[in-house]
């Protein structure tokens, strides 16, 4: 396996955060941020709770630091990037947040109707309910 300097890396199946770290460049703890912010970068756990990456987590995590030390990129434009290519899926509270707003609206749209029923009803449950509006 090559980096972006072109320095040839032993090819294993797995790697332990120190490997990779000294592989990709930057400190351990760098690693374990980039997993917070990227959802692609998901090494395993090891029965000791220890984190194994791939190769393919290794060439990922290469390409994020590309992305952030070699192009200048944020997070959020780095993580942008790879989504753009296909690597990076989005956050899904994105998509949860822009439904529950939709429900609450449809919602709120039924209980006016319900409430405006009500009224013409005459429901006096109905009055108590608009003078706490």
């Amino acid at each position: 396996m090559r980096d972006a300097g072109d320095k040839v890396h032993p090819v294993k199946l797995y790697y332990r955060i120190g490997e990779v770290a000294g592989l990709v460049g930057v400190e351990p703890h760098v690693l374990r941020y980039w997993e917070t912010e990227f959802r692609s970068i998901r090494p395993q756990k090891s029965r000791k709770g220890q984190r194994i990456y791939s190769r393919k987590d290794v060439e990922k995590l290469l390409r994020v630091k590309d992305l952030l030390y070699g192009q200048g990129f944020t997070i959020a434009g780095a993580r942008k990037r790879l989504r753009e290519r296909g690597e990076e899926r989005p956050r899904p509270e994105e998509p949860v947040r822009r439904a529950s707003n939709a429900m609450r609206g449809a919602l709120l749209e039924v209980r006016e109707e319900v409430l405006s029923l009500l009224a013409e009803l005459g429901d006096p449950a109905c009055q108590a309910s608009k003078q706490a509006d």
